[in-house]
């Protein structure tokens, strides 16, 4: 049976989008929801119909115990994945001076938090069977140059792109590549209320990037061509912070 990778939030946006670029080049998925269960079985059916095995994992990236014990059990079951995308991640935007609590822990919590919640119950599986995987994670310009009204996202943004640089030294030596992609300004459904022509007029290439050119820089990685790129990070933003 062909490589398993686990996309987290892959039921919509960036992480729908990898999830079907990487069956289409022949990797078995296992998705990943927190609450839209029945779009991730959509999608699982979608991924299906390429020919290849595609299951669905529920469970809040936020929740250590709740990670552990699904994916433990999974992992069990089913065996060790070959990779996995860390795309699962939320925003709750405010100017610093009136953030409230609960906004700067949800979004630490959850985008930060869930880079360890998810990785620790995986990565030992993947050095004990000498597995030569990967590991991507998703950062986002914000976390490179920081954007007004995303303190909390773009400080878990940022921390999430020093775990990876560190996190890709101590597993280099077992051939496990950890990687990171920041991609700027993407066409999904979260810019739903956000003045996207203004936002065009600061982009070097005056458009909005595509779900799909992230997801084929994450297939790339994915790749064994990619088996000697580790600890980078990789931005996808039309030119934007440079």
């Amino acid at each position: 049976m062909g490589k398993y990778i686990l996309v987290t939030g892959s039921s919509r946006g960036i992480g729908e989008e990898t999830a079907l670029y990487l069956a289409k080049s022949g990797f078995n998925i296992v998705l990943h929801c927190n609450s839209n269960l029945e779009k991730a079985n959509i999608l699982k059916e979608k991924v299906k119909s390429f020919g290849i095995d595609a299951r669905v994992l529920q469970f809040d990236i936020k929740n250590r115990k709740q990670c552990f014990d699904v994916l433990t059990k999974d992992i069990s079951e089913n065996g060790i994945y070959y990779g996995v995308v860390l795309n699962a991640g939320i925003a709750k935007d405010n100017v610093f001076p009136v953030m409230e609590e609960n906004e700067w822990d949800d979004v630490i919590d959850t985008n930060l938090g869930g880079f360890y919640n998810v990785l620790k119950p995986v990565v030992m599986p993947m050095i004990e069977q000498r597995i030569k995987g990967r590991i991507v994670a998703m950062s986002s310009v914000s976390g490179l140059a920081g954007n007004r009204g995303q303190v909390n996202y773009s400080a878990s943004k940022a921390g999430i792109i020093g775990a990876v640089k560190a996190l890709s030294l101590e597993l280099a030596k077992r051939g496990i590549t950890v990687n990171c992609v920041a991609p700027g300004v993407i066409e999904t459904d979260m810019l739903k209320d956000i003045p996207v022509d203004e936002i065009k007029k600061i982009i070097p290439m005056k458009r909005l990037g595509q779900a799909k050119e992230v997801a084929s820089l994450v297939n790339y990685l994915m790749s064994e061509d990619a088996s000697y790129i580790t600890g980078q990070v990789i931005s996808v933003n039309g030119g934007l912070y440079r």
